[in-house]
């Protein structure tokens, strides 16, 4: 039996596969370094240490460096471009297990505003930030919607994976 022809996944699948775990893994590497050469590595540190809830208590104004510092690939994205976030709202929410999350509603500034990667430069935020258990919601205010012309616009709603409010 040759590769590929056995009941498992083909091997068109498994090369393809294969190769987006290559391009995955470079492009992690890339941001990572491109965001230790423009970032002092022990105050990202510092920053990811910090309670996003205790921030948003205290109307400390490390909240947004501190929602940067947890950003994965998509923060070289927005440093390169000159973006940034912009926190429209922070609710804590107390949680069923006695503990406190946030609830946010952000925007994005900068080069952001007119780029035609934002829809899924939101998506990569929201999924970012939503790794941290501090984070329960990750929505984007609906003034952003006037960035993008109209096929942007139907894009980001109906795939873009992300709420408008």
């Amino acid at each position: 039996m040759k590769l590929g022809e056995d009941d498992s996944q083909p091997l068109s699948d498994s090369l393809e596969e294969t190769y987006r775990a290559q391009i995955k893994a470079g492009m992690q590497k890339e941001a990572e370094r491109r965001v230790t050469e423009a970032h002092d590595p022990v105050e990202i540190a510092r920053l990811e240490a910090l309670s996003l809830v205790e921030l948003v208590e205290s109307d400390n104004s490390d909240l947004v460096p501190a929602l940067m510092a947890r950003l994965g690939p998509v923060r070289a994205a927005l440093d390169g471009h000159g973006g940034g976030l912009v926190v429209t709202e922070a609710d804590i929410e107390e949680m069923h297990s006695g503990g406190s999350a946030l609830s946010l509603i952000l925007d994005l500034d900068g080069a952001c505003v007119s780029c035609g990667a934002a829809p899924g430069t939101l998506k990569g935020i929201q999924d970012d930030l939503l790794m941290d258990q501090e984070v329960i919601a990750v929505r984007f205010t609906v003034a952003m919607l006037e960035w993008f012309d109209e096929l942007q616009r139907d894009f980001v709603l109906k795939h873009g994976g992300v709420v408008f409010v």
